[in-house]
């Protein structure tokens, strides 16, 4: 068992809030009057003047993805090696805040969206705080999903997912260039994903979350050492695009609520599949997280199919 039960089931816990919010969040952006009238799916104009990505061929969508991944990680490793934390903040900082302010206006004003979206990148890059991270987490990857699901069909999901269980995998067991990244995170104190820490006595979740963190063990994609779980955000992010995208699908044959309550089926799958992978796994040895998400969402995606 890679951590004690307590924290396995916060870890898994806030996996599957932030999977079921993102879903809510990519709902509140589909316009479904307009959906039933053209048959097909129409999304509400993103806030801010924003734009969606635009593809040509949504089944070879996931080739720009991860051309996009390959160049992002690329650019994050040269960061890295150059000992340079403040471009990486930058990079964390806007992309924080756009994700957020697209996902809180989803239900409130933009404009308060806008502002409570900018404080917490804020706070996040300089008063560290766990409850606040994990609550932004929960939210952020909704408004990902938002942006980046109008350029996927099922076939890309899908593909998706596969090439992404492979990166992963080559990532953490051959080049092991992610346990690079996940080090360079915690030194910046400015991490990606979930972050669950121990209890250690009198020391609080913000100290802990302060503290530099040596990698040793792995929660999921890449971990820190025993005192803290982790997981990385591609981990939420990923598997939430692809049940995403089979919501919007399930949304032109049923009826709202019936499609969103199928699509449930691949978060609860999913979840399953990470609280197996933490429960079976060991300490001290690293683990990619995504072929078991992965295999998770296309278990979720039979079972949805046959119903």
């Amino acid at each position: 068992m890679k951590h004690t039960l307590k924290v396995t089931l916060a870890l898994v816990a806030f996996f599957f809030l932030a999977q079921i919010v993102g879903l809510l969040i990519v709902n509140q952006y589909i316009d479904h009057k307009k959906t039933v009238e053209a048959n097909e799916v129409i999304y509400k104009p993103l806030p801010y003047n924003l734009e969606r990505p635009q593809v040509e061929n949504q089944s070879t969508s996931f080739i720009y993805i991860m051309v996009t991944i390959l160049i992002g990680t690329g650019l994050l490793l040269l960061i890295a090696k150059t000992h340079k934390p403040f471009f990486w903040k930058i990079l964390f900082f806007i992309s924080i805040s756009v994700t957020l302010s697209v996902a809180l206006a989803a239900f409130i004003n933009i404009a308060i969206a806008a502002v409570i979206a900018v404080a917490i990148s804020f706070l996040r890059l300089n008063k560290p705080n766990i409850l606040i991270h994990n609550i932004s987490e929960v939210f952020i990857y909704g408004g990902l999903a938002t942006i980046m699901v109008n350029i996927f069909n099922l076939f890309a999901a899908f593909m998706l997912l596969i090439f992404i269980s492979i990166y992963d995998y080559i990532a953490v067991f051959r080049t092991k260039h992610m346990i690079q990244l996940a080090e360079f995170q915690s030194e910046a104190k400015v991490f990606a994903g979930l972050y669950i820490p121990y209890s250690r006595g009198k020391v609080s979740a913000k100290r802990e979350l302060k503290l530099r963190p040596k990698i040793r063990e792995t929660s999921g994609r890449v971990p820190l050492k025993s005192s803290v779980a982790i997981l990385g955000g591609g981990d939420i992010g990923f598997t939430l695009i692809f049940a995403s995208v089979v919501m919007k699908d399930l949304m032109l044959h049923n009826a709202i609520w019936l499609g969103f309550l199928k699509t449930l089926i691949i978060p609860v799958c999913v979840t399953v599949a990470l609280f197996i992978l933490l429960m079976k796994a060991q300490q001290n040895k690293f683990y990619p997280a995504m072929p078991v998400l992965s295999l998770g969402c296309f278990i979720g995606y039979l079972v949805v199919w046959l119903i």
